[in-house]
């Protein structure tokens, strides 16, 4: 199950979410009912699935945004409460939610933890002020150490923390510097992700009036590396090709079920979901999705049915970000070819592939996207 929650006190300039400020929620939002509003569509996923004939227990659960902890505990507990009485949680469900340092104190997040929630991933982005403030992030470096702290007293078993590299004015001392405070700080998982100026964006607009110049590809690969060996050399080995982990148990299972090609249910305005090949996604808004919830109709604005050739081109463009990677037979007979030949130009690792697996070198990762190009049809 995935949760969206869409507030946020302020925007910043390079998010391109769908979140929204106090002054562009409109009439019939409110933070106090939003629960309701989702427990209401959380029911109503409960009578499509029945009427299918199969309501499986949830695995996973995962509460994003947007700036989800803006919420009080109790009502984020509500929703999680919600999907155990509706579906079921497995007996070792993983329940995470997202939250900016700022957002949380030790009180919240003993809320948090007493309403259920196992896993908390905080969008640190940096430990450097000025590459904080041209991301617009209202937290200060301290104020991270601070809410990791809280966390593991709260009793929280994973800690994840959120990095971007490639913000405009950041130096490779400054990526050190934040890569550094992120392990000292003991994660048990770390994401980092590359600043991808998105059109339409604060940012956007900043870089085309030549405020900021714009990522260098060159620069955020060396970037990448250094995070790759930084992070191998403290325990993390990557999982994904944006994420590491001390352990497997400190993967987080609720991604790795999109990269999987599982089904989920997403909830919340513009949340997309995934069930045998349909996929859907519901209004962005968070009034329209007030309104339609209130007049007892589906949150849903369109969908699209995914045919063979759609289905297996997603799983290998998921599954090959996996370190597992992707399994030749997915592959057709001219994929199988080209990926002999991305492992002899260094992108795929021939040993996997003598044992029917398709996985990424490092070199490979920063050429995901080719190699992907590549094996698909």
């Amino acid at each position: 199950m995935y949760i969206h929650v869409p507030f946020c006190t302020t925007r910043c300039g390079y998010c391109d979410f769908n979140t929204y400020t106090a002054n562009e929620l409109g009439a019939g939002v409110s933070r106090a009912t939003y629960a309701d509003s989702v427990i209401a569509e959380l029911g109503l996923a409960r009578r499509v699935l029945a009427a299918a004939g199969d309501v499986p227990a949830a695995s996973t659960v995962f509460v994003g945004g947007g700036t989800p902890t803006l919420l009080e505990p109790v009502a984020l507990g509500r929703m999680v409460d919600a999907v155990g009485r509706l579906f079921g949680l497995l007996p070792d469900a993983e329940v995470t939610t997202e939250a900016n340092p700022d957002s949380v104190d030790a009180r919240s997040l003993e809320g948090l933890r007493a309403a259920g929630f196992t896993r908390i991933s905080f969008g640190m982005q940096s430990a450097v002020p000025h590459v904080l403030e041209t991301l617009d992030r209202t937290h200060t470096p301290g104020r991270v150490a601070d809410a990791v702290t809280w966390a593991r007293s709260a009793g929280f078993e994973q800690v994840s923390l959120d990095l971007i590299y490639g913000t405009p004015g950041e130096s490779p001392q400054d990526w050190q510097r934040s890569l550094d405070a992120a392990l000292a700080l003991g994660p048990d998982h770390i994401s980092a992700y590359a600043l991808i100026v998105e059109p339409g964006t604060r940012m956007a607009a900043r870089v085309a009036r030549g405020e900021l110049p714009a990522p260098e590809d060159d620069e955020l690969a060396d970037a990448y590396l250094a995070a790759d060996e930084v992070l191998g050399r403290h325990g993390f080995d990557w999982y994904e090709v944006s994420n590491w982990a001390v352990d497997a148990k400190a993967q987080c299972r609720h991604n790795l079920g999109y990269w999987r090609g599982d089904d989920w249910w997403g909830a919340g305005p513009g949340a997309h979901s995934h069930v045998s090949g349909t996929r859907w996604w519901n209004v962005k808004h968070p009034a329209a999705y007030a309104a339609r919830i209130v007049g007892g109709d589906s949150p849903a604005q369109a969908r699209e049915i995914l045919n063979s050739a759609q289905r297996t081109a997603e799983q290998i463009l998921l599954s090959t970000r996996l370190a597992s990677g992707c399994s030749l037979a997915t592959l057709s007979a001219r994929g199988r070819s080209a990926a002999a030949t991305l492992a002899a130009d260094g992108l795929l690792d021939p040993e996997p592939l003598a044992q029917d697996r398709a996985v990424l070198t490092l070199r490979g990762r920063l050429l995901a996207d080719a190699v992907v190009r590549e094996l698909v049809d």
